[in-house]
């Protein structure tokens, strides 16, 4: 079991890069199209960065949903799960923003997508503290 445990902690550790790295490349991707006037490398990256960390987060939530099973799904598990659930939304949204950044629409401003990108850390310490102390 160890080893299913070592799978979903690098997968998260994947999954969770994207989840903190794409809205700040939303950001530098938009000022490169602002002064190319096209999809450049930036963007490239970004597309390429949220697709593979897609993947990633499968194999987190299938490696997850194994732990669990095996531990007959205590209280403190539902609770990660439904905190996972809210960051797979944020994921989610975030794609949606890829999808229209690759037709070149840019709708949210650098603020709004500073303050999205930071959401995701209190979804990542609120999921870490219910996994360390396992609060019932």
């Amino acid at each position: 079991m160890e080893w299913v445990k070592i799978i979903h902690i690098l997968c998260v550790m994947g999954w969770m890069t994207s989840i903190f790295a794409v809205p700040r490349a939303l950001i530098y991707w938009k000022r490169e199209y602002d002064r190319l006037g096209e999809f450049g490398p930036l963007g490239d990256l970004t597309v390429r960065l949220y697709r593979f960390s897609a993947g990633l987060g499968v194999i987190a939530l299938g490696t997850g949903l194994w732990l669990g099973w095996d531990l007959d799904f205590p209280a403190w598990v539902w609770l990660k799960l439904t905190l996972v659930g809210a960051l797979a939304a944020h994921y989610i949204w975030t794609g949606k923003l890829v999808i229209a950044a690759r037709r070149g629409v840019f709708r949210e401003s650098e603020m709004f997508l500073r303050i999205f990108n930071e959401v995701s850390v209190f979804g990542a310490i609120a999921i870490l503290w219910v996994v360390v102390v396992k609060p019932f």
